[in-house]
């Protein structure tokens, strides 16, 4: 589990195609700390598995299900990352429940630059509209944030100047793919309230 706190701003040193698959080789100094083979790391809030480390650097292969939900096989030499260690039991959650797994893509429709701090408006597909609340969580390429305002087909986040300089947000231009990964509580919640409603009534005695 993860918290949508990036830990390190990362960075795509080699891309390896593999027919329905890829292999990606990610710069990450931080996150490569005392990394071991099958230790996960979130990559763009995509929870993928350490295949090989050296060097301040890990290899991951991504299998076709995962390119074609994520904006991860957009990614190219040299594309900047979020990185994210799994959250240690016992430690702070920052951010919010993040469990690694996309549910869908948006796109960067508008920046509007304040002072101190952006507001930026984000597609959001049909599918995933319900499960996006004004002032609840979401997931944008792996980063924890609240949303500002929701639409039927978007939602606006606001960002400070910190996650402007330390994550892939603050690089997005209008048009740029993220990856979307909605509060998992709203799903099990609409699961829960679903099955409920479709158990057959007791029978009046």
């Amino acid at each position: 589990m993860f918290t949508g706190i990036v830990e390190e701003l990362g960075e795509v040193t080699a891309v390896e195609k593999l027919g329905d698959a890829s292999r990606f080789r990610l710069r990450g100094p931080l996150v490569t700390e005392g990394a071991k083979h099958g230790d996960s790391i979130a990559v763009n809030g995509v929870c993928l598995t350490v295949v090989d480390f050296a060097e301040h650097e890990f290899t991951a292969d991504v299998m076709a299900e995962t390119l074609n939900r994520s904006s991860l096989g957009a990614l190219s030499v040299g594309s900047r990352v979020n990185l994210e260690r799994p959250m240690a039991v016992g430690g702070r959650l920052g951010g919010h429940i993040v469990q690694g797994h996309v549910d869908g893509t948006g796109h960067i429709v508008e920046r509007k630059v304040s002072e101190n701090w952006e507001i930026v408006k984000i597609s959001l597909p049909a599918d995933l509209s319900r499960y996006v609340v004004e002032k609840g969580s979401i997931t944008v390429d792996g980063v924890s944030l609240t949303v500002v305002d929701a639409g039927p087909d978007y939602f606006t986040i606001s960002l400070i100047p910190t996650t402007l300089a330390l994550t892939t947000l603050g690089i997005k231009k209008p048009g740029d793919p993220v990856n979307l990964e909605v509060d998992v509580i709203a799903k099990y919640v609409e699961r829960l309230l679903g099955t409920t409603a479709q158990e057959p009534e007791e029978p009046v005695k």
